[in-house]
């Protein structure tokens, strides 16, 4: 399995936003982008997201895009959402797939033990090579 590559060539800044919009909708909040983050999050998205990086690196995009806010809600979500959709896309056994998406999910939302970012780069180091 080739781990590097145009991983989120699929995620348009417009994806993000839309996705954004309807995770609000269904939490009946507020979307709407923040004056403080939005541009910059979507200079960022848009200089790499056609870009070939390694799978931690695109899990780690969208971690700094999220701490980036460039929402008034939902933006944890929105790009952890993207990160487990990544992985499901590896089309791994279920159990491994779950440990990874969960893995994932947290090193986006910010919350990840040393121990689980390192057990994700292992797993991405040994689907490299």
């Amino acid at each position: 399995m080739k781990l590097s590559q145009v991983w989120l060539r699929t995620y348009s800044w417009d994806f993000i936003t839309l996705q954004n919009a309807m995770l609000c909708q269904a939490k009946s909040a507020l979307h709407k982008p923040t004056s403080d983050g939005h541009a910059a999050t979507k200079e960022l998205w848009e200089s790499r997201f056609q870009t070939e990086m390694r799978l931690d690196e695109a899990i780690d995009l969208c971690r700094r895009c999220h701490r980036m806010a460039p929402f008034c809600f939902y933006n944890g979500n929105t790009f952890a959402a993207l990160a487990r959709d990544l992985i499901q896309n590896l089309a791994l056994p279920a159990d491994e797939a779950y440990i990874i998406r969960s893995l994932a999910g947290h090193i986006v939302a910010g919350v990840a033990t040393d121990e689980e970012v390192r057990a994700f780069r292992e797993f991405c180091e040994r689907k490299e090579a």
